[in-house]
């Protein structure tokens, strides 16, 4: 398989389209090689327009949707990022090529083990992925930009503490088949600024609270 042509395929039909324009995120895409961090069994559709099957039951974000979500926090290079959702380790790729440090959160040993491995063979040193439950506990400290790798019935109020002032936060919220993906800005006082970004679905991140279902 060709997979520098795979990859600008990738880049030209399906990441611009989406109207990712940032010439450093699309630079970015082109030298992080998602092949290798994908599942060997499905290396031949790392590329293309879907959600790859990881172990235990997970799934890598469509590659749009992580080139979006990329685009929209705008991660700069003295900033300390939290992922929640590690999966595969490859949005913490991307990250730790923007950022000062990426802190990765997986709830699952097996994956939070292979994407540190994957993580390091692909020389990405300022990534720790962390085995944890996010819904449970989270790592000390705050953090400037917060990204969820998966989707939640609304934002947990918990991470959004976990914002410095003016950090901002990414997650899909909702519940299928209507998701949407926010950009959540932590202001000075109670309230955050809260803009609507696209929509689209993905996987749910485990241990959230869900929406309430109406009885009669």
């Amino acid at each position: 398989m060709d997979f520098e042509q795979a990859r600008f395929n990738m880049i030209e039909q399906q990441i611009r389209p989406w109207d990712v324009l940032d010439q450093d995120v699309l630079d970015l895409l082109g030298a992080v090689k998602r092949e290798d961090f994908v599942p060997a069994a499905y290396q031949a559709l790392a590329f293309t327009d879907m959600e790859i099957p990881l172990p235990c039951g997970e799934s890598m974000l469509a590659p749009k949707v992580e080139a979006r979500l990329l685009q929209e926090l705008a991660v700069r290079k003295h900033e300390w990022v939290l992922e929640v959702g590690g999966g595969s380790g490859f949005m913490a790729a991307l990250l730790g090529h923007c950022a000062a440090h990426v802190l990765s959160l997986e709830i699952h040993a097996e994956l939070a083990e292979s994407a540190q491995q994957k993580l390091r063979q692909a020389g990405v040193m300022n990534a720790t992925v962390r085995c944890m439950d996010a819904s449970r506990e989270l790592p000390p400290g705050e953090f400037d930009v917060i990204v969820l790798s998966g989707s939640v019935a609304q934002i947990p109020a918990a991470l959004i503490e976990r914002l410095k002032p003016g950090g901002r936060l990414c997650a899909v919220v909702g519940d299928a088949p209507v998701m949407r993906a926010q950009l959540l800005t932590r202001r000075d006082g109670p309230e955050s600024h809260v803009v609507d970004l696209f929509d689209t679905v993905a996987p749910r991140l485990h241990g959230f609270a869900e929406t309430p279902r109406f009885r009669f």
